[in-house]
């Protein structure tokens, strides 16, 4: 079982992340250029494998290139694949592409981020690790995120998307 996900990360500083003096307003410096990268993850929760692609847009050309990936990485599973409802996933060429790989897809409910492993990958990526840019540069705060998720073991990834808790809904699959 795979859960795949991904994030934005712009040059636009995110406001939870300064600081300033009580009873002060906080400077937050907005640059002129608002560029975005997206960094998409696939996490198997049951190894805590992970396989991460970034790309400055996530539509069906990237999706359909992750799902190639994945089967790649994950030769000769069977594969069943959790997933948002992404217009760029759900489009009849990605489904396509998929049934041909032999992935089979499973549709998360919308805005249920609660049952999603990745995205508590995320929020602790963005909250812990990232948290202190005041004007992110963007390729660096990608290339921070891509080493830090890549330098944890598995069973730490599997501890901070929260598989291993006893309330992880899927603990008894």
């Amino acid at each position: 079982m795979l859960f795949i996900d991904s994030t934005i990360f712009t040059e636009i500083p995110p406001l939870r992340a300064q600081w300033s003096l009580r009873g002060a307003q906080a400077c937050v410096p907005i640059p002129g250029q608002h560029g975005k990268h997206v960094l998409t993850g696939v996490l198997n929760i049951t190894t805590g494998t992970y396989l991460q692609y970034a790309s400055p847009a996530f539509k069906q050309a990237q999706f359909q290139e992750v799902l190639r990936m994945i089967r790649t990485q994950w030769r000769g599973w069977q594969i069943v694949l959790f997933l948002d409802r992404l217009p760029a996933q759900w489009a009849g060429a990605s489904r396509r592409v998929a049934r041909a790989l032999g992935i089979e897809l499973r549709w998360l409910p919308t805005a249920c981020p609660h049952l999603h492993p990745v995205d508590h990958l995320w929020r602790h990526l963005k909250q812990d690790v990232l948290a202190n840019e005041p004007t992110p540069n963007l390729k660096k705060t990608l290339k921070r995120a891509w080493n830090y998720l890549a330098s944890l073991s598995p069973r730490q990834r599997l501890q901070k998307a929260g598989v291993l808790s006893e309330d992880f809904w899927l603990k008894d699959v």
